[in-house]
């Protein structure tokens, strides 16, 4: 606990709050709060409320798992984007970065994770399950493995490409040179959106092993 030695328990307990988000320290924390000071009573309310609405009213898409206002996600129910293509990847930072290059029309899976024997993250413990019924039920052409080239994501492109390996389905991986970035949300916009299209059939990244 730390008290910064000012004579308000609401002050220190907003600053404590921030603190305890990865990446903001104490010094930061202080200063953030210092400024919402500075606003009028109806903007912090406003501040306030927006994560209170965010643990109420988000919810997970049904279908790809991506975070919505609705059981569907905006992406899931636009009909422009083609229902061939799905992209998987770990997270909805990845969906962020992937819609940020306007180069990717097809819809999305959401894996929640990737498998971590080390962090006793199994298959079972993300969205695979779901994403080989989905697969069936919607019969699309191709999927687009885009998670991040770790032994991790490496282990989970393998497990789910063996998971179709029976099915009449294409399987291809972004093509991401080693020195771009293992992460995904770190991969500048135009790189990832080439890596997007220049896309490689996965089998021929396990012949690079």
């Amino acid at each position: 606990m730390m008290h910064h030695n000012i004579s308000s328990s609401s002050f220190n307990n907003a600053v404590e709050k921030l603190a305890s988000l990865p990446g903001i320290g104490n010094k930061t924390a202080l200063r953030l709060v210092l400024q919402l000071l500075n606003r009028d009573q109806q903007e912090i309310e406003s501040f306030g409320n927006a994560f209170v609405n965010l643990s109420e009213q988000i919810q997970y898409c049904t279908t790809c798992y991506n975070i919505s206002d609705s059981p569907t996600c905006s992406l899931c129910a636009n009909p422009s984007r083609s229902n061939d293509v799905i992209c998987v990847v770990e997270n909805i930072l990845d969906v962020i970065a992937i819609e940020n290059t306007n180069q990717f029309l097809g819809k999305y899976h959401v894996l929640g994770g990737i498998i971590s024997p080390m962090e006793g993250i199994g298959p079972k413990d993300i969205k695979i399950a779901e994403l080989l019924e989905r697969i069936a039920l919607e019969n699309p052409k191709e999927i687009i493995m885009a998670l991040s080239t770790t032994m991790e994501g490496d282990a989970t492109n393998f497990y789910i490409y063996k998971k179709l390996a029976h099915l009449a389905i294409t399987v291809t991986t972004i093509a991401r040179g080693v020195g771009i970035g293992d992460e995904i949300e770190y991969t500048d916009e135009l790189t990832l959106g080439r890596s997007l299209l220049n896309r490689i059939p996965f089998e021929n990244t396990l012949s690079l092993k």
